[in-house]
């Protein structure tokens, strides 16, 4: 290739990789895979190699500079501010109505989009090339980053034209969920202090004097406004603002609507309050302005914040309190389950007052006592959890808790189990058979596994009362007579209840062998014993050998199942249902598809679909799912956030995929 024609197919090339860049960053709409985008990238960097005087990586591989001495004191022209709160659209409302008034009856609309949980900059642009960033300092004074902000893939180097002769663009810097957990495994490996948050590495990387560190957190920008633009004139509403922004080849938001009324901000804050946990990248609120820039001048500024411009914050999602005690709570196969009692404390979007501590491994990491404040979030935004102790903060009152020697329900004596396996923990059991709390969450989970939804924890609890069942197996021996006379039951409850039991008799051989409640056997190991065997015979009677074939059943799970099937209190239980007309059915047979004899595990929050959603496509298509990876799995199915699973399987060497992949794979298509 000579000289000339090199020069132009760099150019090309360049041409096309900042196009292809746009597609992707700001279009959301990528054109090609990631192979074809990195093979155009090879071949640009293989002419740099003959003719390094062509050199154009910057703009798309870019290098990091030497380590900065400190960073320069840089004076915004246009100062950057902060923006009030408001918690609830009655206080949203509100500012509308201020808003309103102080408009005295001018047309306007409002602009929303979600607020990113990062560390706001100003980019300067000057005859389309990047020549300064900063960061926001106290709004009139920051510091210089430019070198910084040039190891952020998304900000671009140069603006697409036509591009004014000069711009300032105001935006966040961000960190993604996904590139936080790789992070803080590297950091595990490495023995070094994990991250605490998305939030803290973007900024920590930006304040960096080296911009190594920038380029090698794998940071993300998002634009939101333009502070300042010559040669060209300012967008007249907000929402223009992000169109121009768009077609100078910055990237923006998804999430964003503009609208007449803020009822119709209301539907968009559901919206966004309903997906914030599956996107990408954390969000802190959702921006709501008047769009009209005009408007926005007349509005003014107070303080430190717009007038015309407010942040709606999601309740939230970490808050403080104090424990106030810790009990015991007994689960169906005996095991002691610690609890926190706390003050009563609102917590995304609800008050909490206790939340689980798992296991006494659980209580000594985060070090927990009676008495501390500790922070608490909801997992999921569902689940109460205790995720921080404040040391700070004791006053040496503190109680340390240990767990009882004595089973708190039925006073029988407490074991100490140590683990098994490396994925259990050192457990505390009750070892008494016929403990109260064992029976009454047994019968309830037996109930659960079948179905039998007019049965509710409080009809169990009223049928133990009046003797007429001492197990669940007692349920199927019930008639309308016992029930009707009962006070609270009427003839008609009497009859759905014994209409409902009756019609359960017939269960799925694998809901039957999970209602059995036999430890390490959940909702999945019954079913893929159920597949395997296919009847109940065949199950019961099975040889360890039979048992350790089934790729998700393990030495703990077949020691579990033999400790049940030789305890004559679980002999005489099952021989009693089926004495009572419960016959388990014949399990259908597997069906065969792209995933039979593969092995998945799910972790993460996938982008569009659910966990069941995704159990459901790998079992239709003859897959098998299982909670735990081993050397027997085939694929984990990763999402964001997923946590210490997919450790686990890079060290198992279990590849690992993701919802794109997974989905062309169910298709048949990879």
């Amino acid at each position: 290739m000579t000289f000339e024609s090199a020069k132009e197919r760099i150019q090309k090339l360049k041409t096309q990789i900042d196009t292809l860049r746009f597609r992707y960053h700001v279009a959301n709409d990528p054109s090609v895979t990631d192979d074809v985008y990195e093979s155009l990238i090879r071949e640009a960097k293989d002419i740099e190699a003959h003719y390094p005087e062509l050199s154009v990586s910057d703009s798309f591989d870019r290098v990091a500079g030497a380590p900065l001495e400190g960073f320069e004191k840089v004076t915004h022209t246009q100062r950057m501010l902060y923006l009030n709160d408001v918690f609830s659209f009655e206080e949203l409302a509100k500012w509308g109505e201020r808003m309103e008034k102080l408009l005295t009856g001018a047309p306007h609309h409002y602009f929303a989009e979600v607020k990113l949980d990062g560390l706001a900059v100003s980019l300067l642009y000057e005859q389309g090339e990047l020549v300064r960033a900063a960061t926001r300092g106290d709004g009139f004074v920051g510091e210089d980053i430019t070198e910084n902000a040039k190891m952020v893939a998304t900000i671009p180097l140069t603006l697409l034209p036509p591009f004014p002769s000069m711009v300032e663009v105001r935006g966040e810097v961000i960190m993604r969920k996904e590139v936080l957990i790789y992070l803080n495994e590297q950091q595990d490996a490495e023995g070094k202090p994990r991250f605490a948050n998305t939030r803290n590495a973007a900024a920590g990387a930006l304040r960096q004097l080296d911009p190594k560190v920038v380029q090698e957190r794998h940071l993300d920008f998002f634009s939101y406004d333009i502070a300042r633009i010559e040669g060209a004139d300012m967008p007249e509403q907000h929402s223009s603002k992000h169109e121009l922004l768009r077609e100078l080849g910055m990237p923006t938001v998804a999430d964003e609507q503009c609208t007449k009324t803020l009822e119709e901000i209301e539907a968009f804050l559901d919206t966004v309050g309903q997906k914030r946990e599956t996107l990408p990248y954390h969000i802190d609120g959702v921006v709501i302005c008047v769009d009209e820039t005009v408007l926005q001048e007349e509005l003014g500024v107070v303080g430190k914040a717009p007038r015309y411009a407010v942040a709606f914050k999601y309740p939230a999602e970490r808050v403080t309190t104090q424990v106030t005690a810790i009990t015991v709570q007994v689960g169906r196969t005996g095991v002691l389950t610690p609890l926190a009692h706390f003050v009563p404390t609102r917590v995304a979007g609800s008050t909490v007052s206790k939340a689980t501590l798992h296991n006494i491994e659980q209580i000594q990491r985060l070090d927990i006592r009676i008495g501390d404040t500790v922070v608490i979030q909801k997992a999921g935004d569902v689940i109460p959890e205790v995720v921080e102790v404040l040391t700070d903060l004791r006053s040496g009152q503190e109680k340390k808790f240990a767990m009882p020697k004595m089973c708190p329900v039925c006073s029988a004596l407490v074991e100490r189990r140590e683990a098994a396996t490396k994925e259990e923990t050192v457990a505390y059991y009750c070892t008494n058979d016929k403990c109260p709390a064992k029976q009454a969450r047994g019968m309830m989970h037996f109930v659960n596994m079948f179905d039998i939804y007019e049965v509710g924890p409080k009809v169990l609890d009223r049928l133990q009362e009046e003797g007429l069942i001492s197990d669940a197996a007692d349920l199927f021996n019930l008639t309308e007579a016992d029930l009707f006379g009962l006070e609270r039951f009427g003839e008609k409850s009497a009859q759905n209840i014994i209409a409902e039991i009756t019609t359960k008799k017939r269960p799925p051989l694998a809901r039957f062998i999970a209602a059995l409640g036999i430890p390490q056997v959940g909702e999945e190991t019954a079913r893929d014993l159920a597949q395997h065997f296919g009847d109940w015979e065949s199950f019961w009677t099975a040889s360890d050998e039979a048992y350790d074939a089934i790729s998700n059943v393990g030495g703990a799970v077949i020691e579990s199942i033999n400790n049940y099937r030789t305890n004559k209190s679980s002999q005489a239980f099952i021989k009693k249902l089926f004495s009572f007309g419960v016959v388990p059915q014949r399990a259908a047979q597997q069906v065969q598809g792209v995933f039979s004899r593969k092995t998945f595990v799910l972790t993460g929050t996938l982008p569009t679909l659910s966990r069941d959603d995704a159990k459901k496509l790998i079992q239709q298509r003859g897959g098998k799912v299982s909670g735990s990876i081993s050397r027997k799995t085939d694929y984990v199915l990763a999402g964001v956030e997923a946590g210490t699973k997919l450790a686990d399987a890079r060290k198992l060497g279990v590849a690992i995929i993701d919802e794109a992949v997974f989905l062309k794979m169910a298709e048949g298509l990879v």
